[in-house]
């Protein structure tokens, strides 16, 4: 992987037109940004250091890269990818040099000028989505949500409980100096005082939540309650405020509470919203799939080549396992990756056992799974829940 000369950007372009052809182009299709890490030892693998490492759950030592997923309902599939650079490699140019980092990747970036740059790329490469959804990472940073409202991309970004919001345009003007003595004031400022979200959804009345449902689960519908309205959002520099749409989502039955902020046009209506924000649920499986099934962490490579041409295989095995559970999911509707696997494992060399009993294997694990998801939808008719309801 580190010394074949093939161009793994012509894979990845590759990738993202196959993927268009089965996942792009539909009213929910969208692209969706997420980090992932995986751990490593030492100090020699290209990108490792110690972060945050979301698979331990703990900040570690290991590698993370930011990755381009296109969404089509329950379908996904990665198309593209950015290796991390932390700023201790940045400042270590010799290091950069052992690990073949190119000269032109010498330069520390951010996560969401990573992420910018893979959206560039896969509206360039032919990539058909309605939005781009993003955890609070990228959310939280207003350049980000800047840049994308510029290319003129809708977005459904999550933030943090503390993000201030106004309630009414902050109007944002430089403020006349109150004397002719001194440096005459330059910064804007707003009008009106801003807010904490937390603070403010808090203030709400209980018959303000709606209950909807956002999307059909692995374990039936999911159900949540939905709190909506239009903010103004001003990152003090811009020289006028965003008014845009505040998406709050309470699990029923949880105390966690997500917030998100959508540039979508204003006539929007709550249900699509909430279900844009739903989407992200996929991603995580895919991520799972990629780690345990297609190899995505289970490699000994430490320089920049041996990294991207890794990841641009573990996509040509992400995109074939979608292609196999949308070709087969008439006959196998709960088709999963492992499954693929397995029979993958009978059919290559060094079979054990028949096709017949990989197939019976199969479809016992789908029995169980399909009674797990039959329970979860008597549960909700026990709770009241329905699709019809409101």
């Amino acid at each position: 992987m580190t010394n074949s000369p093939w161009n793994d950007q012509r894979v990845v372009e590759q990738v993202t037109q196959d993927a268009n052809a089965l996942l792009g182009g539909y009213d929910d299709s969208c692209l969706i940004i997420d980090e992932s890490g995986i751990p490593k030892k030492g100090d020699k693998s290209v990108g490792v250091s110690r972060q945050w490492c979301g698979q331990l759950g703990k900040t570690d030592n290991c590698q993370v890269g930011v990755y381009s997923v296109l969404c089509h309902g329950e379908h996904v599939a990665p198309i593209g990818y950015r290796l991390f650079l932390p700023q201790c490699w940045i400042n270590d140019e010799e290091r950069c040099k052992l690990a073949g980092i190119p000269e032109e990747y010498i330069e520390f970036q951010t996560k969401p000028e990573l992420a910018v740059q893979l959206v560039i790329e896969a509206r360039g490469q032919g990539a058909e989505f309605q939005w781009v959804g993003t955890d609070a990472l990228y959310g939280n940073s207003p350049a980000f949500t800047r840049m994308l409202n510029q290319m003129h991309e809708t977005f459904m970004v999550d933030v943090s409980k503390s993000q201030r919001i106004y309630l009414e345009d902050p109007d944002p003007v430089v403020p006349p100096a109150k004397s002719n003595k001194g440096c005459r004031p330059s910064k804007l400022k707003a009008q009106c005082a801003p807010i904490r979200i937390d603070e403010w959804v808090g203030q709400q009345p209980e018959s303000e939540w709606k209950r909807t449902c956002v999307c059909d689960a692995t374990k039936g519908n999911l159900w949540v309650d939905v709190f909506h309205q239009r903010v103004w959002l001003w990152d003090g520099e811009e020289p006028h405020a965003h008014c845009w749409h505040l998406i709050v989502r309470r699990d029923i039955g949880a105390e966690d509470i997500k917030y998100s902020l959508s540039n979508a046009p204003e006539e929007i209506s709550y249900k699509r919203l909430a279900c844009m924000q739903a989407q992200r649920y996929w991603v995580e499986r895919s991520f799972q799939d990629a780690k345990n099934q297609c190899g995505m962490g289970e490699y000994q490579a430490r320089k920049w080549q041996s990294w991207h041409h890794h990841m641009a295989m573990v996509l040509m095995a992400m995109l074939f396992m979608v292609e196999q559970r949308i070709l087969f999911k008439d006959a196998y509707p709960l088709l999963s990756c492992f499954d693929t696997v397995c029979i993958l494992n009978f059919l290559l060399p060094q079979r054990a056992i028949t096709l017949k009993e990989v197939i019976r294997q199969m479809e016992v694990r789908h029995q169980r799974r399909l009674a797990s998801i039959q329970y979860a939808y008597l549960k909700q008719l026990e709770l009241g829940l329905s699709e019809s309801e409101p």
